[in-house]
């Protein structure tokens, strides 16, 4: 990215999606001013649910992939709102819009006092995936052909799960576009990793909030708490989870710092080799189960070197004699299976020595990693040396398809000029 006048300038996509959620904001709360709010009864109390949601971001964890889930399935009940107690109602998908931004700016007081809270891409993304939802519904029940084309049966059922799908596809679409416009990763991969989260936390908001705007057209909003402990429960569950998995990963992470504590490989080998594993699985297309389990491994690739009586030098495993690698994989996957962590990381760990063409993806990247910060901490010119020797070895040693991935990243990240091998 280049910079001027002191700033990061952001890329088109971003800029493009802030944009629009910008017009949607705008117009929504111009249009409300000017003709006032349909329904104030039904608004406030909607407002309230996705002013509530949007306050349960306290206590987020890392990795919580939607921080508040009843905000948004109470605006997207609200966007799917055709009628309250059994009488239809008359807001349009303009008043939806400034409903939601308005909760959104008032739960953003504490969070920004505090110092956390929503990016500019998550607001942008919710107000765009919501006004998705309202434009598509809203226009066709105050018009009066909602029901006449599906009444009020099985049919405006079915029509509501088109809608929610279409809905969910369009945030998965925005969602893996925000994503590779900020790490510049392959799309496909990250659109099939959004696709698997709506069977998730993402279908469960999608579902609690087309009951909710059933609920509350058949029963009013007394639905409104019935409807939402499912949800809360689901987060608390969720928050547990995410939990349970940050203290995992930090007992892995407190591992794999041991052989550096024993002084057996150098300072910050363990998580750069991790980080540049996980960039080079998402360029070959890994899923995120995947992804973590190569992060994992790449972790603890060298904790079979406290086995050994002589350290190695520098910790570099790479220029050691095949056979003396294969030991030393073999003695880390005998520690990782002792530790009591996922199998299949064991697995990548005792393999990375193997002749590529026996390896699994997994334990080819970690290899190929491993080796190229082992090369860069030899004394050698730098990056692109480092990225010659893995080339030369790719007849046996290295995977070429994992070389070459591994020098697109490098280059992405500005840290070498790569060129084409």
């Amino acid at each position: 990215m280049s910079r001027g006048r002191g700033r990061t300038r952001l890329p088109p996509a971003v800029l493009a999606v802030r944009g629009a959620a910008g017009a949607l904001a705008v117009a929504g709360l111009a249009h409300t001013l000017w003709h006032g709010l349909h329904e104030p009864g039904l608004a406030l109390a909607f407002g309230v649910l996705i002013t509530v949601g949007e306050l349960a971001r306290w206590g987020a964890l890392p990795g919580e992939r939607e921080p508040a889930p009843l905000g948004a399935a109470g605006a997207l009940a609200y966007a799917l709102l055709g009628r309250s107690g059994g009488e239809p109602t008359s807001h349009g998908a303009l008043q939806v819009i400034a409903v939601l931004v308005a909760a959104q700016l008032v739960a953003a007081v504490p969070h920004v006092a505090r110092g956390s809270g929503p990016t500019a891409d998550q607001v942008a993304r919710r107000i765009i995936i919501v006004s998705f939802a309202a434009v598509c519904f809203q226009p066709l029940h105050n018009s009066g052909r909602s029901a006449v084309w599906f009444g009020d049966g099985p049919y405006f059922a079915l029509f509501l799960l088109v809608l929610l799908v279409l809905t969910a596809l369009c945030d998965a679409v925005l969602g893996a576009l925000l994503l590779r416009s900020g790490t510049r990763f392959p799309y496909g991969p990250l659109l099939r990793d959004e696709l698997r989260a709506l069977l998730g936390i993402g279908s469960a908001v999608c579902a609690t909030g087309a009951v909710m705007a059933l609920g509350v057209s058949v029963a009013g909003l007394w639905a409104l708490p019935v409807l939402c402990v499912p949800l809360l429960l689901t987060q608390v569950s969720f928050r547990r989870f995410v939990a349970v998995r940050t203290t995992y990963r930090q007992t892995i992470t407190s591992l794999a710092r041991s052989t550096e504590i024993a002084g057996y490989t150098p300072h910050g080998h363990a998580r750069r080799v991790a980080m540049l594993c996980t960039a080079v699985g998402r360029e070959l297309g890994l899923s995120g189960a995947e992804l973590t389990v190569l992060e994992y491994a790449a972790l603890m690739h060298d904790i079979g070197q406290l086995s050994l009586v002589d350290p190695v030098p520098d910790g570099a495993t790479a220029p050691l004699p095949a056979a003396e690698q294969r030991r030393i994989a073999l003695l880390g996957g005998a520690v990782v299976r002792q530790t009591g962590v996922d199998t299949e990381i064991a697995v990548v760990v005792e393999r990375q020595a193997d002749p590529y063409r026996e390896q699994p993806l997994p334990a080819r990247i970690v290899r190929a990693v491993n080796a190229y910060d082992d090369l860069c901490g030899e004394g050698l010119s730098g990056p692109l040396d480092a990225l010659e020797q893995l080339r030369l070895g790719t007849g046996h040693d290295y995977q070429p398809e994992v070389v070459e991935s591994l020098a697109r990243v490098l280059a992405r990240g500005g840290l070498t000029p790569v060129l084409p091998g």
